[in-house]
């Protein structure tokens, strides 16, 4: 049967039937594994999100009040970390075979219906663990935000927050040549970070952890942060800890008002940069090469060749039957949980 996974409510996961077959020039998809992340999907799953209580008009960028939502419920755009096998071919399909792997972001479905030129962009290569197309998506998001960063060869950069993208953005700044110390409370992921490549890290409970930056850099601070949580002490420490006149890459989805940003102090006489980094947009300077399938590619290349190691962060796999239990175990904080993933079997 094919099923797909719908949010009916805050927090109430539904499986629908879906009826899927190939056209002409397209190609139907078998999912293997779908991501689920525990940012942006999280905020679909509690109702917190801006685009769930507010409309985005997207000629103005405004969030506006009064049009209602702009994902109303039923929501049925869950999951962005797709992994899946060709099964079958539409007519005048050519260049494609059943049983080519391929990644890409459809939902969290059994199957998916795609044109054959989308999915000939999107193939992994023959020899790769199919697992590595999960981290497509946010693979792209975390080099993204790298980009943002303009890191330059001896760099120190300091990443706050270790979830899977800080994770990532700590293994692609030390790809960069850069310096990197990773700063999370939890000593787990301080421990992950520092088995895949961060130089150091450090524990900002009971803060200190900007002092700790200043101290390590001879008193400079950072030459780039990275804040990769969506916790607003992270990013008042990121602003702490970097270097007079330096760059403050936003990498986290904060919702709702940020309390305790103090932009009278470090911030204002630091003469600090702050930017965001969203996926919706890639660096300025960059646009005319640096595009979002780029982007991708680029995450799933970096892994096969061994530059970026990922599969070490999957650390939950449930079938998909389970789906609404892992988004609560997910919601309710489950400890040493990284990349979750729903497994649809043979």
């Amino acid at each position: 049967m094919m099923q797909g996974l719908m949010l009916a409510a805050p927090r109430n996961l539904v499986f629908e039937t879906l009826d899927l077959a190939a056209g002409p020039g397209q190609v139907l998809i078998r999912t293997l594994y779908s991501g689920v992340s525990a940012g942006t999907e999280l905020s679909q799953y509690r109702g917190s999100s801006p685009f769930m209580n507010r409309q985005w008009d997207e000629s103005r960028r405004l969030f506006v009040e009064g049009a209602g939502p702009s994902w109303p419920y039923p929501v049925r755009n869950l999951g962005y970390e797709e992994v899946g096998e060709i099964v079958g071919l539409g007519d005048g399909v050519e260049g494609l075979a059943v049983g080519q792997r391929l990644y890409g972001t459809w939902g969290h479905r059994t199957h998916h219906v795609a044109e054959a030129n989308w999915a000939r962009d999107r193939l992994l290569p023959e020899d790769a663990d199919p697992r590595i197309g999960v981290f497509s998506h946010i693979g792209a998001v975390a080099l993204n935000g790298v980009h943002d960063a303009r890191i330059r060869i001896g760099d120190v950069v300091a990443v706050f927050g270790l979830g899977v993208p800080g994770q990532i953005v700590a293994q692609a700044a030390r790809a960069s040549g850069a310096r990197v110390i990773a700063v999370d409370p939890d000593p787990g992921r301080r421990a992950v970070a520092l088995r895949l490549g961060a130089h150091e890290t450090l524990d900002p409970a009971g803060g200190g952890a900007a002092e700790a930056i200043k101290a390590i850099t001879g008193g400079r601070g950072a030459d780039a942060c990275i804040e990769v949580s969506g916790a607003p002490p992270a990013l008042a420490d990121a602003i702490r800890a970097i270097a007079y006149s330096s760059r403050v890459v936003a990498m986290g989805f904060f919702q709702g008002e940020v309390p305790g940003l103090r932009l009278g102090e470090e911030f204002h006489h630091n003469r600090v940069e702050l930017v965001c980094s969203q996926i919706s947009g890639t660096a300025p300077e960059a646009m005319h090469r640096w595009s979002k399938p780029r982007l991708w590619r680029t995450a799933i290349d970096l892994q096969h060749a061994g530059q970026l190691d990922l599969i070490p962060l999957i650390t939950h796999g449930v079938a998909f039957a389970e789906a609404p239990a892992l988004f609560a175990r997910i919601d309710a904080g489950e400890q040493g949980l990284l990349q979750a993933m729903l497994e649809f079997g043979a």
